[in-house]
């Protein structure tokens, strides 16, 4: 369901089917470099890697989709959208969020926390530097 309009689910590119300017990316694949925002929060995040085969991600911050960043600013605070105490554990700014094949790189911390398919997304661990004898 398209989260600024309420009509039936986005068609296959996307976009939602009553708005062809409508920017929503929930149902749409999440490609390297989408840049998404959360509708309850200040959380912003870009996709640094996405899962390579087509599969229906929906990439929620404090419990509600993420939307495209260019969506209309004003659409989540007049929606009713409200963060839910559960997913409220925040994100960290220039942390980096994995999930399987998805990776993401918060751009701006916020109240929310991301997650897929109600699984809170963890922190990216750090690779070991090798040690210098």
């Amino acid at each position: 369901m398209c989260l600024f309009c309420y009509l039936g689910p986005p068609a296959a590119t996307g976009m939602c089917l009553s708005d062809p300017f409508c920017r929503n990316l929930s149902g749409m694949e999440l490609r390297p470099g989408s840049r998404l925002k959360s509708v309850v929060c200040d959380t912003q995040v870009i996709v640094v890697r996405a899962p390579s085969e087509s599969q229906d991600i929906e990439l929620c911050c404090g419990g509600q989709p993420m939307v495209a960043l260019e969506a209309d600013a004003e659409a989540g605070a007049d929606d009713g959208f409200v963060l839910d105490p559960e997913q409220a554990d925040g994100t960290l700014l220039g942390k980096r969020y994995v999930y399987e094949d998805l990776e993401v790189l918060c751009t701006k911390a916020g109240k929310g926390s991301l997650s897929v398919g109600g699984v809170r997304l963890p922190l990216k661990e750090a690779k070991p530097l090798p040690a210098s004898d």
